[in-house]
């Protein structure tokens, strides 16, 4: 039973092992991203990059373990998991966490097919990948304090002075606010405010906007879910 454990390379790299370990990684990789894919909501192209990610870093690793002695090869893979690990993270597009999350098993388990650790390897991948799944299922983090926020986008002239404008009614249809963003619009003839509420009664949410709009001259108003941009790494 353990020597299913034991890396492919136990007794050196041949082509035929490489190819089979660089296979591995493909396959581990597309069965990896295909799980993701049932609750992560992103482009097709993540999941293609993803999916191939495994098997071109399982590459660099056979690579780095022929043409170079032990001793030189732990230190090339540590230098090649620190350039891979830093350009995920800090690519210039920017990207969602969970996007993250599967580039870094993806990069990870490629590590783990060049070293010949199969078993490991699809372990790690479809394991990793079901815990992921699992918890986006589980409302364990869905604290209804949180859920509860909403992202209110006021709309005022550029002459209005908003400061204080708004008080009175946030006090009597809000739990709590929070002033999180200025932001002119219109060439800088408007001004964009954007408040973090909860509301007292969801149910007065229209005699909320109603009175708003009172005080912003019609002007463009309106309620979303709160989403906390630093989700975004």
């Amino acid at each position: 039973m353990d020597i299913i454990f034991e890396s492919l390379f136990s007794n050196g790299i041949n082509a035929g092992y490489a190819i089979i370990a660089i296979a591995c990684a493909l396959l581990s990789g597309v069965l990896a991203s295909w799980i993701a894919s049932f609750r992560l909501r992103s482009s097709r192209s993540l999941f293609i990059t993803s999916s191939l990610v495994p098997a071109i870093t399982a590459l660099v690793f056979i690579i780095i373990d022929l043409f170079l002695t032990s001793a030189a090869a732990t230190t090339a893979r540590l230098i090649t998991a620190a350039i891979a690990f830093g350009l995920i993270r800090f690519r210039s597009a920017p990207g969602k966490a969970d996007e993250m999350m599967l580039l870094f098993l993806s990069t990870a388990i490629g590590f783990v097919f060049g070293m010949g650790y199969l078993a490991y390897g699809f372990l790690a991948a479809i394991g990793f990948t079901l815990i992921y799944v699992l918890l986006t299922f589980l409302p364990i983090f869905e604290h209804k304090s949180i859920t509860s926020e909403k992202l209110l986008k006021i709309t005022v002239p550029e002459s209005l002075n908003y400061t204080e404008m708004f008080d009175e009614t946030f006090a009597h249809y809000l739990k709590s606010y929070a002033l999180v963003e200025v932001k002119t619009t219109n060439m800088g003839s408007l001004f964009r405010l954007s408040y973090r509420i909860r509301l007292k009664n969801s149910s007065e949410e229209k005699e909320f906007i109603d009175e708003l709009r009172i005080k912003n001259g019609n002007l463009e108003i309106s309620v979303l879910p709160y989403v906390d941009t630093r989700s975004t790494l």
